[in-house]
């Protein structure tokens, strides 16, 4: 693998780490991160976001040790924020400007000058971090709860900026960030100084990195160059490695093919030897002589073989360790047997509606506080029982106590109220199911009970499947053995979204109308893969909120609505 020549700013050495609850996350895991920008992959599960919170000093290894040159400054996957602190706060200023500003009121108190230091222009450079947000220089004093979710993330990025971190962790940064705000936190990337390690599934943020490296059964490796070469070089890797054991195999069937027929040939020399013998052809000392000759060169020809059968294996063991037998979801969509015309949804903005009807696949775009979750939410009726959905549709509330920013990524976080509550009042958007047999996978997958282990989680949705048939078609979902029986609260985001897509799966009868709200948010790549040939196969009609353009290229979208902040929708 071609390594990266950049200055290692982050060293682990044989790290560790185990949950309390015994499960082992990460298991001597070493390498090393460079000071340029590296994409960080690997399967959902393989400890990424884990290893993010250890470097960053969140977390502490169990066991082995990790070097820094600098401290790190980490975004986790979910932000949780004061919504009533002011958005200074959130790009890590507050204080200084707050000292500033009591110093230009005329309070001469020494510590404000400490809390100043040499940051006399943090305002206008507060300014300028804010803008490159995309945020009015009079959001600086405002709170945070005025922030869309994709706002907040990209603030706090900003922030980091700011702050001028040399270190820098970013999990799943473009999570929720609708088209305008992936291109500016891409703009952000592009320019960034300082270390970037960046933990992501976006394969267009991914090309922008420098390094790509990969987690991969607790070995760290880095591929000098983006996400697209690292994945061409795999790609060969991985077809070489294929045919080298094809190759290997072939020559353990040849080497134990001769070795049967050596064999057989000593086999036959004993016979004839027997027979001389017994028939007196040859003198009794003469045919000893003979004999003892034919035994030493027989176990001279077994020793051969079998020396060369096991150097064969040995090469067929090596080869096999080299070609990567992961297993992936298989998402097996039972037919709804929905005819081509049938009537299954209505969208509509008052002036004009579009008919979601048989097979169709119908994206819903637009920007973050437009209102598309409100529009789901209002199409399968959260805060009602929906039939079949897989996952139970919460009922989000935002409380001045803090909020995930995640939660308020297509809506305005307005303290006390709902996410998507303003986008509802002001939309003109309608929406109407015409069949009560409905799948609906939430952005946050809410509805799982993290106290409850998987098998209690999935098994209300299939009433009528046995326990026995229940854990064979979890596995499936690479949810095997002793996994059903794990909280679902211990699992990663990529896990619990397998368990709320399992939900969804086993609903008996199937769905006829499947509604995603930014399904590829938790998935790794490989898993993306299998929900796209899933829904591929899939007979009954789709609906999905997403801003990854890629997913929805491949998915085979007949109709693309727009929703714009005003509440109206049109085709894209």
């Amino acid at each position: 693998m071609p390594a990266h020549t950049l200055t290692p700013v982050i060293v682990l050495d044989r790290v560790t780490f185990t949950w309390p609850d015994g499960t082992t996350a990460l298991a001597e895991v070493s390498g090393s991160f460079g000071s340029g920008r590296t994409g960080l992959v690997g399967r959902n599960g393989s400890g990424k976001s884990t290893l993010l919170r250890l470097i960053s000093g969140e977390l502490t290894p169990s066991a082995g040790h990790i070097a820094r040159t600098a401290d790190a400054a980490y975004l986790p996957q979910r932000l949780t924020l004061d919504v009533d602190r002011p958005v200074a706060d959130l790009l890590g200023v507050g204080e200084t400007l707050r000292a500033l500003r009591a110093i230009e009121s005329g309070d001469a108190d020494p510590r404000h000058f400490d809390a100043v230091g040499s940051d006399w222009d943090i305002e206008a450079r507060a300014h300028a971090a804010l803008a490159e947000a995309g945020l009015a220089p009079d959001m600086l004093d405002r709170s945070v709860g005025q922030l869309s979710g994709g706002e907040a993330v990209l603030t706090a990025i900003a922030g980091i900026r700011l702050r001028g971190a040399s270190i820098a962790l970013l999990d799943e940064p473009t999570n929720n960030l609708d088209r305008e705000a992936r291109a500016r936190l891409h703009d952000m990337v592009r320019s960034w100084r300082g270390a970037l390690v960046v933990v992501s599934h976006d394969t267009s943020l991914l090309k922008l990195m420098d390094d790509t490296a990969e987690l991969y059964a607790n070995e760290l490796s880095v591929f000098g160059g983006p996400y697209s070469e690292w994945r061409a070089w795999l790609d060969a890797e991985q077809g070489a490695a294929r045919d080298a054991e094809r190759a290997a195999r072939q020559a353990v069937r040849r080497e134990k093919r001769q070795r049967i027929e050596a064999e057989t040939t000593i086999s036959r020399r004993a016979a004839m030897g027997r027979k001389a013998q017994l028939e007196k052809r040859v003198p009794p000392i003469v045919a000893g002589n003979l004999k003892r000759a034919a035994e030493v060169s027989a176990g001279k020809l077994r020793g051969e073989k079998a020396d060369r059968e096991a150097a064969a294996r040995e090469a067929l063991d090596q080869a096999e360790r080299r070609v990567r037998d992961d297993d992936v979801v298989k998402i097996d969509l039972p037919d709804p047997g929905v005819p081509a015309g049938r009537r299954i949804a209505t969208l509509g903005d008052g002036s004009r509606s579009w008919v979601i009807q048989g097979p169709e696949r119908v994206a819903l775009i637009g920007p973050n506080g437009a209102g598309k979750t409100t529009l789901l939410e209002k199409l399968v009726g959260v805060g009602s029982a929906v039939r079949n959905s897989g996952v139970d549709a919460p009922t989000q509330v935002v409380r001045n106590s803090g909020v995930d920013a995640q939660s308020q990524a297509d809506s305005p976080g307005i303290p006390g109220e709902s996410p998507g509550a303003d986008a509802e009042f002001r939309s003109c958007a309608r929406a109407e199911l015409h069949t009560d047999r409905v799948g609906y996978l939430p952005q946050r997958v809410d509805g799982l009970d993290d106290a409850a282990s998987v098998l209690q989680n999935v098994a209300p949705s299939a009433p009528n499947v046995t326990m026995v048939e229940l854990r064979n078609r979890l596995a499936r979902f690479l949810i095997r053995g002793a996994a059903v029986e794990r909280p679902v609260g211990t699992l990663s985001g990529g896990e619990r979204f397998r368990v709320a897509l399992a939900r969804l799966m086993l609903a008996d009868p199937p769905p006829q109308l499947l509604v995603f709200d930014e399904p590829t948010n938790n998935l790794d790549l490989d898993t993306v893969d299998q929900l796209v040939d899933a829904i591929a196969a899939y007979r009954g009609a789709v609906l999905v909120v997403s801003h990854d353009d890629a997913f929805l290229e491949r998915i085979g979208v007949d109709l693309v609505l727009e929703l714009d902040r005003d509440g109206r929708l049109s085709e894209h």
